[in-house]
């Protein structure tokens, strides 16, 4: 496995990092890299820092998923399944590559993952039957970090032998990869649109549950002015919704 990565990892050298425009198609390219590995989902996140003020684990601003329900962003961007995560629990603190597996029936593999607290996550990412995976964490320069996850579908103790095999090549592709794209941090330097601060900050009341009276009252201003400053960051972000520009606004780190 070593010897095809070595001969995959022309495709990811060294570079100056794609462009904004060409994120995407990088991580169409790496999903096929992947593929020959056997994984048969992947999922790309990059997250500006570690921890949010009160110590949860921050959700990631940058979430490419790949043959998985592309409703898994908004769940893990904007909806706080990121803070549940028990894979992104150990990529924040790893800098080494490491195997998982929410099949209960896997051993080691399993433990520490499927506890009550990740719940919501484990039975989201069980529905999609892709209970495996191998995580490379890459933490960048800026302070932020990267994950590239691989997915495997069958039961865990299986995955776990194919796994030792698979990990040393996977894990070099996915840093030769994160070498070519450069840091997301840029990225969204680049694109954010400008919110202003009341508008930020009634996205962020929206972020964690509160309707337009709630924000009007701790904010002291009047519901039509909330409703205002929301439908106003809804244009500004492209967003169908409240809840799709609450989703926009936690992926770009706006909130």
């Amino acid at each position: 496995m070593l010897t095809v990565a070595s001969h995959l990892v022309g495709d990811f050298g060294p570079g100056p990092g794609l462009g904004a425009e060409t994120l995407e198609r990088g991580v169409d390219r790496f999903f096929e890299v992947a593929r020959g590995f056997g994984a048969s989902a992947l999922i790309y996140d990059y997250t500006p820092a570690r921890h949010e003020a009160d110590g949860a684990v921050m959700a990631p601003s940058v979430m490419e998923v790949r043959n998985l329900d592309p409703g898994m962003i908004d769940y893990w961007c904007g909806r706080g399944y990121a803070r549940h995560d028990p894979v992104q629990a150990v990529a924040v603190n790893s800098v080494a590559p490491f195997i998982w597996s929410y099949d209960a029936e896997a051993g080691e593999l399993s433990q520490g993952y499927l506890t009550s607290h990740s719940r919501p996550v484990v039975e989201f990412v069980s529905a999609s039957g892709f209970v495996n995976g191998i995580t490379v964490p890459i933490h960048l320069p800026d302070g932020g970090y990267v994950t590239v996850n691989g997915l495997w579908n069958g039961p865990g103790q299986a995955f776990g032998r194919v796994a030792l095999q698979v990990l040393p090549g996977f894990a070099l592709m996915a840093q030769a990869f994160q070498n070519e794209i450069g840091s997301p941090g840029r990225r969204l330097t680049a694109t954010r649109p400008v919110l202003s601060a009341r508008e930020r900050e009634c996205l962020d009341h929206a972020a964690r549950g509160l309707s337009a009276k709630e924000t009007s009252r701790l904010i002291e201003r009047s519901v039509p002015t909330v409703v205002m400053h929301l439908n106003a960051a809804v244009r500004k972000l492209g967003a169908r919704n409240r809840s799709h520009a609450v989703a926009e606004a936690v992926r770009r780190g706006l909130i």
